[in-house]
């Protein structure tokens, strides 16, 4: 403290301390408020630009276009796969499946349905055993058929294996692995369209033999929703139309997995799967899909088995 000349204690540098206390702790509580409301302010949206893809997924080779519907196209794609279950979905190796499937005719229930077994391996194996007692096979192998039964191992009619081969080349894991992956392979957004009551964005794919299928996408959960394809009828030459429909969705194994599937035919529902059980990358055994004993061709229609 300070003598004034008087010989009294001069109070200013003391008011002065007070003061500058009172003004730091001032300046301490809006600095507090500040970071406070700074911290409970909500933060700032990030730019939606789309993450780098490595390039072993399927639509890197796009990522250099600068059409606009190009653009768009791939990040819808992106996005499905990446809902799918990224690179999960990407590198399942095989497929065991049990449900129930029903076929229709003209739209209508044809039969009680049959219980099934599916045992699929990427990329071209698949094993179907039908019935409870699981005595009917149908067996696909590369391009070739075959129907296992108490008779023993028959080649496949023409009909039902070409009929086969064309859905397992339009199918959605065909489309995704091979048809994306191929440089000449193209890609367009098509807008939007209702299906099954809900909006959905549609993005076609074109092959290099001009083969095309279009995939409707929600654009909420970015899962497909319906694929669809034409091709032009062997026998009559007419334009038919398939359609598949994916529905109940249920994450299995960290892919998301459709445990309802329809197809139509024609604008028809021609058939209808319920899942019950899936599992992926069971590492079936070979004999999985191998023949067993002499192969004979099926009986011309109206001849005798």
């Amino acid at each position: 403290m300070h003598l004034s000349h008087t010989g009294r204690s001069d109070p200013k540098p003391a008011f002065r301390i007070v003061v500058l206390m009172q003004n730091c702790a001032s300046l301490l509580l809006v600095l507090l408020l500040a970071g406070s409301s700074f911290a409970q302010a909500p933060a700032a949206p990030a730019q939606s630009i789309p993450p780098p893809v490595s390039a072993a997924w399927p639509t890197a080779h796009f990522a250099s276009t600068k059409d606009p519907s190009v653009q768009k196209a791939l990040q819808i794609l992106n996005d499905m796969i990446k809902a799918l279950g990224g690179d999960a979905y990407l590198n399942v190796r095989d497929t065991k499946t049990e449900g129930r499937a029903y076929a229709f005719y003209h739209g209508q229930p044809s039969g009680q349905g049959l219980v099934f077994w599916r045992f699929w391996e990427w990329p071209d194996k698949e094993r179907v055993e039908l019935t409870k007692q699981r005595d009917v096979i149908e067996l696909n192998v590369g391009d070739k058929g075959y129907e296992i039964t108490y008779k023993g191992t028959a080649a496949q009619d023409p009909q039902p294996l070409q009929d086969y081969l064309r859905r397992r080349d339009h199918s959605l894991e065909w489309v995704i692995r091979k048809w994306l992956g191929a440089s000449d392979t193209m890609v367009l957004y098509d807008g939007t369209a209702i299906v099954e009551q809900n909006l959905t964005d549609q993005v076609t794919i074109l092959n290099s033999t001009n083969d095309s299928v279009t995939l409707s996408v929600d654009p909420r959960s970015h899962l497909p929703v319906r694929k669809t394809y034409s091709y032009r009828d062997p026998l009559d030459r007419q334009l038919d139309d398939e359609a598949e429909v994916f529905s109940n969705y249920r994450l299995i194994q960290g892919i998301q997995t459709p445990f309802s599937i329809v197809r139509h035919h024609n604008g028809e529902m021609s058939s209808q799967r319920f899942i019950t059980s899936v599992t992926y990358n069971n590492g079936f055994p070979p004999t999985m899909f191998e023949t067993t004993g002499l192969t004979y061709n099926q009986p011309k229609s109206g001849e005798k088995k």
